[in-house]
């Protein structure tokens, strides 16, 4: 019996032990990690756009606490900088005017012929951005925002217009498999105490044309994005107004066969943006007949 029971306990550690050495993140494993990562940020716990030893320390924790899964610094800096590339591509998609990222179900919004276009002749990783989109953009905005914003910039004005692509390094998108490497644990591995280097009259002076032209290249952005803004609200405003309960309630109105059963059942069904769309967009007796496969209505016969 004890050497049955010590069989169970020596799987059970090579089972925690395997796990432990292959790192598999799911979505809601790398919902946790932004999460933690997030608070950190609100801490003031980053520096210099990276996080300290005592930080990663602390995450490393917490994940434990979270998940079960006790995966070192390593690990968890390997998705770190997995999920930077992963930022900086949806950022680079949204800069396009033809992409928009929806909050609410997190995924990138586009014609399938702009996805097709833009996989095939410009960036093939991004596949899983078609399918899968990025839940976490909101949070990946906090934890890779400029040092000086702290994580409180205004993330939505990322969403909508991006940010011009000559601002965004732009690394291959890989999801599946995230191998050690020098960015994983080199700019990470700061210390807790940030080292003051002596100045001299050159190197401020070319620190000040070099913040002089960060400045430049910053408000050139912003400008950029409060243009492509505009656009896309403006855009947005005629496709509502287009598409309106207005307008289908005015086509409905002088439609022939529609008797009052059908009419009150067609309003309920105009709260769906889709399906005003849908209506406007067919024609003739078509509107008809799509309203009584929809309302599932029989129509009144004479006998």
């Amino acid at each position: 019996m004890a050497t049955r029971v010590t069989r169970s306990r020596r799987q059970l550690h090579d089972q925690q032990q395997e796990q432990q050495s292959r790192a598999r993140w799911t979505p809601s494993l790398t919902k946790i990690l932004a999460d933690i990562m997030v608070d950190q940020v609100h801490r003031e716990n980053r520096q210099n756009n990276s996080f300290g030893k005592k930080a990663w320390r602390h995450m490393c924790d917490e994940f434990y606490t979270k998940t079960g899964l006790q995966w070192d610094m390593e690990q968890l800096k390997n998705h770190y900088a997995a999920l930077k590339r992963q930022y900086d591509t949806v950022k680079l998609i949204l800069d396009r005017n033809d992409f928009s990222w929806d909050e609410s179900t997190g995924s990138i919004v586009a014609a399938d012929q702009v996805w097709v276009k833009y996989i095939k002749q410009e960036h093939p990783d991004a596949e899983p951005l078609k399918s899968g989109g990025c839940p976490i953009f909101k949070e990946l905005c906090t934890i890779f925002a400029e040092p000086a914003t702290n994580g409180k910039h205004d993330y939505s004005t990322v969403c909508v217009g991006g940010v011009p692509s000559a601002l965004v390094y732009m690394e291959p998108l890989s999801m599946h498999h995230e191998e050690s490497s020098s960015e994983s644990g080199g700019a990470e591995d700061v210390d807790d105490h940030e080292t003051i280097q002596p100045t001299t009259p050159t190197t401020t002076s070319n620190r000040k044309r070099g913040r002089k032209g960060i400045d430049d290249a910053i408000a050139g952005a912003i400008l950029e994005m409060a243009a492509s803004s505009k656009l896309r609200a403006a855009a947005i405003k005629q496709r509502n107004t287009r598409y309106s309960i207005a307008n289908c309630i005015k086509e409905l109105d002088v439609m022939q066969g529609v008797d009052q059963q059908l009419y009150f059942a067609a309003l309920d069904l105009f709260n769906k943006p889709i399906a005003r769309e849908t209506f406007l967009s067919l024609k003739g007796n078509k509107r008809l007949t799509w309203l009584l496969g929809k309302c599932s209505v029989v129509p009144n016969t004479v006998g």
